[in-house]
């Protein structure tokens, strides 16, 4: 009695302590956050913080866009970020809750006839419910945990897809500028053609192949201006821009590659210390196992209520007394519950190990196709590119020699198309691929951004009721 007694006192004094924190939680979302992108996410839950971060995003869109503000734009413009953020006040209110006692019920009774009345009142208080106070608020501090590596994930999953899509941009309007070039190269080519045939000094077929030459640039042209619009359009989305943001500056070519590439140590322990959706697992499981032992505390007192009771009746002294309400384990002995929770438990550790084992894989490949863009931008960079240019120069020097024609310019012209492309696309793969590494690094699965929230991962609750 005197152990249950402590337990009761510890439990009230736990009830009365039970408040909401300063920050919300969201501090701990800023520290995981601003480890992994280095900036820091923004809370919009006031009108000031609100006003702050419109007139913030104003600012930043009048000015030329890069990767780092592209990422602030997306972290300050993102309606479903803020979605996502209210899931950590939902979170920390059934924390509060669970650390409270639940309200007492009354009761009251009134019954009449042959000249006598008969009242009885009670006063009931969850006896059970105060008992498993801290096992509960233990299981509602996980979810709280949870809540807040949602968050962080949440946050980093669209400053990544914001950065992605800011260099898929960058490269499909520098395309654009090059394929421009093209077409009007291949226009000049084909008027001199036409004009050539005219005089009688070119042949028929060697016109129509620079006629040719020319439908391909203008169709090319017409493709690459699609796609720079469908490329923009993804960064609009990615930045949470309204119609009258839509006037963003983006730099005329991507960021040069850098000297050496990444080298991380330990990049599949990295991954197990620091991604985001491993560490959510392992808290799913943490707060699944807390059910488990809170079901098992309650498997055969299911609902328990005691409290002061009274009864009077007319011409009668009131008798008082007290009252206990008991769900007898009649037909369901809670076996049924406990076996559900610890299916719902082992379900949980397999998908952390599954989780484990797809992050490990990740970060392997994520490190691959990192390298392998890595090299084959800088090929492109010092042999593909550098070679086309002697080669162009020598044409050039050939030309003013008078040992060959304009047409042959303008054929070495064609030839360049290739290595110029291949050179943009494949320093966009590069950062792009870095930015899929870094993810799979620190936060989760690469290259599949989504809406936040969308691989929510739902804490398990075994039991119907404590």
């Amino acid at each position: 009695m005197m152990r249950l007694t402590a337990v009761a006192a510890a439990s009230l004094l736990l009830a009365g302590c039970a408040s909401f924190s300063p920050d919300g939680g969201f501090n701990e979302v800023d520290a995981l956050t601003r480890e992994r992108i280095g900036q820091s996410p923004s809370l919009q839950r006031s009108a000031d913080a609100q006003s702050a971060a419109a007139a913030r995003v104003a600012q930043l869109v009048k000015q030329p866009l890069t990767a780092d503000s592209a990422v602030e734009l997306a972290l300050l413009n993102n309606a479903a970020l803020q979605a996502s953020y209210a899931e950590l006040g939902v979170a920390e209110a059934d924390l509060v809750r669970a650390g409270r006692w639940a309200n007492p019920s009354f009761s009251f009774g009134r019954q009449s006839g042959r000249g006598s009345v008969d009242i009885d009142r009670a006063v009931l208080f969850d006896v059970l419910g105060l008992f498993t106070m801290p096992v509960a608020r233990q299981v509602e501090q996980r979810r709280f945990e949870q809540a807040q590596i949602q968050a962080a994930l949440d946050t980093v999953a669209v400053a990544q897809a914001a950065r992605q899509a800011y260099f898929e941009a960058v490269a499909a309007q520098q395309l654009v500028g090059y394929f421009g070039q093209v077409k009007e190269a291949a226009e000049t080519s084909n008027e001199l053609a036409r004009r050539m045939v005219a005089a009688g000094n070119f042949s028929r077929l060697a016109q129509m192949r620079e006629q040719s030459f020319y439908a391909d640039a203008t169709a090319n042209l017409a493709r690459t201006q699609h796609q720079a619009v469908a490329a923009k359009e993804r960064l609009v989305r990615a930045l949470g821009l309204t119609r009258d943001q839509l006037g963003i500056q983006l730099p005329e070519r991507l960021p040069d590659l850098p000297a050496v590439p990444l080298e991380p140590r330990d990049a599949e322990q990295t991954a197990m210390d620091q991604r985001l959706d491993v560490r959510l697992a392992k808290r799913s499981a943490e707060a699944t196992a807390r059910s488990l032992g809170l079901s098992q505390a309650t498997r055969f007192v299911n609902v328990l209520h005691a409290g002061y009771a009274n009864a009077s009746a007319t011409g009668e002294r009131r008798t008082n007394g007290y009252e206990i309400e008991l769900a007898l384990p009649l037909f369901d002995f809670g076996s049924a519950r406990v076996a559900r929770a610890e299916a719902i438990y082992l379900q949980a550790l397999n998908r952390t190990a599954a989780i484990a084992v797809q992050a490990q894989s990740e970060v392997r490949e994520s490190y691959s196709a990192y390298r392998t863009a890595y090299d084959l931008a800088r090929h492109y960079r010092d042999e593909v590119v550098p070679l086309r240019k002697r080669i162009s120069e020598e044409n050039l020097l050939r030309y003013n020699g008078m040992l060959t024609s304009v047409f042959d310019l303008l054929a070495d012209a064609k030839d360049q198309i290739a290595g110029v492309v291949g050179a943009v696309e494949s320093l966009r793969d590069f950062w792009v691929a870095q930015t899929h590494l870094q993810t799979a690094l620190t936060s989760g699965s690469p290259g599949t951004p989504s809406a936040p929230g969308a691989a929510r991962t739902a804490a398990a609750s075994p039991a119907g009721g404590h």
